[in-house]
Formats: structure tokens, C-alpha cells, sequence
């Protein structure tokens, strides 16, 4: 099997560093893997630490985009390579490094053991833990609620459809699927609405979260919108 760990980084500066050491090195040597970290056209010093860092660690690869993507185009730009170097499966990490690398393990282990098209590291599958580690108050109501909805909606039993930690399986999700999902942060919705209209299978596994400022304005828009897309994705497939 051939693993590719996509870091998308945008102004991620030194919090490559932090995402590398927590890397499970010692699990990854015994898999054919490389680390792609892709850095959308930041204007701060993160690509200087990305190029100390492939002189550091073995099996890094860069990409800088010449223009800012989006965060989905950023993630599209990756999965397009691994679907062109022949990976079999993807992990997408966030630069910001909410969510850890050292879940990494945990995640593989159970796209192995499953004939999943993608797993999610669900950081509410113990929701004492994800207020203990810093999800703001009004954030994990929304959460809880949206994710709530969605289940109601499409009859799923997701514990956290909002997560940013993704494993897609490339034997299972179809390059041509990608190509119309957002350029921008609802890209991961558009993906999971892919799933479920395709019939594909998600898994999920518990995570820790981690949080730094967060932005109530921007929340209440995607929440806004992401109720919005469910239902409109509801009538479509009817």
C-alpha cells in the first residue's frame, strides 16, 4: 500500500515543526509512505520551515502554489497528485496543527481493518474531552446540534460531522468525484455529501482537540450555510 500524508499549510509558520515531532515515525518506517506538506501561497515564513524541514526528515516532499487555492483547492491540488503518483490512500493534516499527527496511527490501523472509503478523526466521540481541550463553549453546542441534524436528515450515526481530519481511500473514491467539491473550507462537507450519495462508508476515531482563537462570525456563517447545503443536497438526490 502506498500511504501519502498531505499537510496543507497556509501562514502555518513553526507549527510544521510541532506536527513533525509529533509525527509516529516508528509506525510510518514500516509503511511505503511519503509526506507532502503544500503550502498555498503564504506570505509569512512557512515555507522557509518547510524547506528545513525536508533536509531534516526523510520522504518529504514540497509544494508551494504560485497562487493562494483556497483551502479546498489546496487539498484538491493534493489528492490530484497522490490519484497521479498512484497512491492507494491519502491523510490530510491541517498546518495549524489542531488536529495532531500522532493520531495518524489510529486512523491507518482502522482504514486497514475496515473496507471504508474514508475515516474522520472525531474529536466528539468524547465530548467531556473536547471541552476539556478548549472547543469553545458555543462551538460545541453548534456542533452537536448540526451534527445532530445531519444525522436526522441522511439517517447517518456521525458523532462530529465538522472534522477537518480526513483519510480518503483512493481505491474507493473516484478522481472525477473531486473535481466540482469546494475550493473553500466546505470542502469537507462537500466530500462527506459525496459519501453518502455515492453509498460510500466513513468511519470515524476519537481524537483530542486542540484549539487557538476562534472566530464566532465565521462560525455562524458556516453554520448558516452548511444547514443550507444539507437540505439542498437532500432534495437533489430525490
Amino acid at each position: 500500500m502506498k500511504l501519502l500524508i498531505f499537510i496543507i499549510t497556509y501562514k502555518a509558520s513553526f507549527r510544521i515543526n510541532k506536527i513533525m515531532n509529533e509525527m509516529p515515525y516508528n509506525f510510518l518506517k514500516n509503511h511505503n509512505f511519503k509526506i507532502l506538506i503544500s503550502d498555498d501561497h503564504s506570505d509569512d515564513d512557512t515555507q522557509n520551515f518547510a524547506i528545513k524541514i525536508k533536509k531534516e526528515y526523510s520522504n518529504i516532499l514540497l509544494n508551494f502554489n504560485k497562487k493562494n487555492l483556497g483551502y479546498g483547492g489546496n487539498i484538491k491540488k493534493c489528492l490530484n497528485f497522490a490519484y497521479k503518483n498512484k497512491f492507494d490512500k491519502a491523510v490530510m493534516i491541517h498546518g495549524d496543527n489542531q488536529y495532531s499527527s500522532k493520531y495518524l496511527k489510529d486512523i491507518i490501523n482502522l482504514s486497514n481493518k475496515n473496507t471504508c472509503s474514508a475515516v474522520t478523526g472525531s474529536r466528539m466521540k468524547k465530548k467531556k474531552s473536547a471541552l476539556k481541550g478548549g472547543m469553545p463553549i458555543y462551538k460545541f453546542i453548534g456542533n452537536v446540534f448540526l451534527t445532530k441534524m445531519f444525522n436526522l436528515i441522511y439517517k447517518t450515526n456521525f458523532t462530529d460531522c465538522h472534522t477537518g481530519y480526513w483519510l480518503y481511500n483512493l481505491k474507493k473514491i473516484k478522481k472525477n468525484w473531486i473535481k466540482n467539491l469546494s475550493d473553500n473550507y466546505l470542502f469537507d462537507l462537500d466530500m462527506r455529501l459525496k459519501l453518502i450519495n455515492k453509498k460510500m462508508i466513513i468511519k470515524e476515531t476519537a481524537i483530542k482537540t486542540r484549539y487557538g482563537t476562534e472566530r464566532s462570525l465565521f462560525h455562524f456563517n458556516y453554520a448558516f450555510i452548511f444547514m443550507i447545503k444539507i437540505f439542498l443536497n437532500r432534495i437533489k438526490i430525490f
